[in-house]
């Protein structure tokens, strides 16, 4: 098989595997189906191993069809971009970037810096998903993720953004009315609002013992448990009891004084990051590019996303 037969065959392979039958594949690409059922017979003999299993309604991957697959799309994916590249070199950046984010942080910090990215690149067309769901770049077609927590996949480039530190906060009233807890085992006498994850987990509040280890608070008893942090912070500058927030969504009610914060000493901040996240590519499509590069900028601007521990002894009750 030559080189031009090999990329039809890999062709048809990528279009039938997508659409679920050699027909719809063959529509795709404009040839008969009969063409598509040849040139993937043929891939296969090349190769020396079946990448479908077929029935008269289905067709079914196998394993080595799967993987096949995987590769064959970054391959095909690395000739787009090499054209778009060459042709980005005599123009501005264009085309659509879909991005995923959280809603919370989308809404706070993400989609006030988006008129800014369009003003510097009028040829973009930007498409945003605030869904707390972690998606799947590369099957679900997104260019960008935006993701919080702790993430590991190596199927993708992953840049810091910001660390993210917890803390304890209460509104002044609350403090008022309720006194201010001089150490954990306090809390038990408190109204405490906590988190609730998508995967039904409650986050945990933990606490730094003198000899550094790590003791965790019960917070079954919880007066309240929200999925939302933002609705958390809202909670606790309603008097609502004592939460477990972001240092970015507290920075500016602690500036203004409807916040102050709680056992500064003994809670543990948390280790958990915003993560900017896009495909490995043997090369960037220039739309995704300065995304990228305009949205680290942008982040690395947000007072609030990089406040240091240091900072926040003046805001304890």
């Amino acid at each position: 098989m030559d080189s031009s037969q090999r990329v039809r065959a890999i062709l048809s392979f990528v279009h039938a595997a997508d659409a679920g039958s050699f027909a719809a594949g063959a529509r795709a690409l404009g040839i008969s189906s009969a063409a598509v059922s040849k040139n993937i017979a043929g891939l296969e003999r090349a190769l020396g191993v079946r990448l479908m299993n077929r029935t008269t309604r289905s067709l079914k991957l196998t394993e080595e069809g799967d993987a096949f697959l995987r590769q064959a799309r970054v391959a095909l994916e690395a000739l787009d971009l090499a054209t778009e590249a060459v042709i980005s070199q005599r123009a501005t950046p264009t085309g659509r970037v879909r991005l995923s984010t959280s809603a919370g942080f989308g809404r706070a910090q993400l989609a006030p810096v988006l008129p800014g990215l369009l003003q510097r690149y009028p040829g973009l067309a930007i498409e945003v998903d605030f869904d707390d769901r972690v998606v799947d770049l590369i099957q679900e077609g997104y260019d960008i993720a935006l993701r919080g927590g702790h993430i590991a996949d190596s199927s993708l480039v992953s840049r810091t953004v910001c660390q993210f530190q917890l803390v304890l906060a209460a509104s002044p009233a609350y403090l008022e009315a309720f006194g201010v807890p001089a150490n954990p085992a306090e809390l038990a006498q408190h109204r405490l609002l906590t988190r609730r994850f998508l995967g039904g987990r409650v986050s945990p509040w933990n606490f730094m013992a003198a000899d550094g280890s790590i003791t965790t608070l019960n917070t079954e008893s919880a007066a309240m448990t929200l999925s939302s942090p933002e609705t958390l912070t809202q909670m606790a500058l309603s008097g609502a009891g004592i939460a477990e927030i972001g240092v970015h969504h507290a920075w500016q009610y602690l500036q203004g004084g409807e916040l102050r914060l709680l056992l500064l000493g003994w809670h543990h901040p948390g280790n958990f990051a915003m993560t900017l996240q896009y495909p490995h590519r043997a090369l960037m499509a220039p739309r995704v590019r300065v995304t990228v590069e305009y949205l680290l900028e942008a982040f690395a601007a947000m007072e609030e996303l990089h406040i240091p521990r240091s900072a926040l002894a003046a805001y304890a009750a």
